[in-house]
């Protein structure tokens, strides 16, 4: 039997997730992107809840193009906000807008994201190797860092845990439990 992270356990979709995804290092700028919305979105939700809305998130994001979504208008808003198929939410549609400009301004400053995202840790994955999903954090001293750059850089709801679930979704934290088959592939 294939021992995987506790937390996945609730469906193939949350399995799926976890087995080919989570925590794999991530090194490509539009799936920092769509990480990086399908975060914001999550924040106060479950993560199921956004995987099961993940392809209409695509959809209605325009497969999470970083210069079509700066670039949303009121109509575009207003469609996005009838959207039953995503989080319909006027703050986190608004901030989505803002985020995606903002990391464009990032992309300039750094030559792309990924090169931002990275730069925290020297290009090097944090292995937390917990055992048990009791010994999880929801922040770290580096997910506060992360959030406050991105703050200061004029990005919204990118608070210290929605920070870490991102960094732990792009594989710049290995929260890999020691016992799961995944944590052995990525060390």
């Amino acid at each position: 039997m294939i021992k995987r992270c506790e937390w996945c356990e609730s469906s193939d979709l949350m399995r799926a997730y976890h087995d080919t995804e989570w925590g794999t290092p991530v090194h490509d700028d539009q799936k920092h992107f769509e990480f990086l919305v399908l975060e914001c979105m999550q924040a106060g939700l479950s993560w199921s809840t956004i995987l099961n809305k993940r392809e209409n998130f695509r959809k209605a994001f325009d497969n999470f193009d970083v210069e079509t979504v700066a670039n949303y208008g009121n109509k575009k808003i207003a469609l996005l906000l009838q959207d039953a198929g995503i989080i319909r939410n006027r703050l986190k549609i608004a901030a989505l807008i803002n985020n995606a400009g903002k990391f464009i301004e990032v992309q300039k400053e750094f030559g792309t994201f990924d090169a931002y995202i990275w730069h925290f840790t020297n290009g090097k994955v944090v292995n937390n190797n917990i055992a048990s999903l009791k010994d999880m954090q929801v922040t770290s001293e580096l997910s506060d860092t992360v959030s406050k750059d991105l703050k200061n850089r004029g990005f919204k709801f990118v608070g210290s845990t929605t920070l870490y679930a991102h960094l732990q979704a792009i594989g710049i934290i290995n929260d890999h439990l020691t016992n799961c088959f995944r944590y052995k592939e990525l060390i």
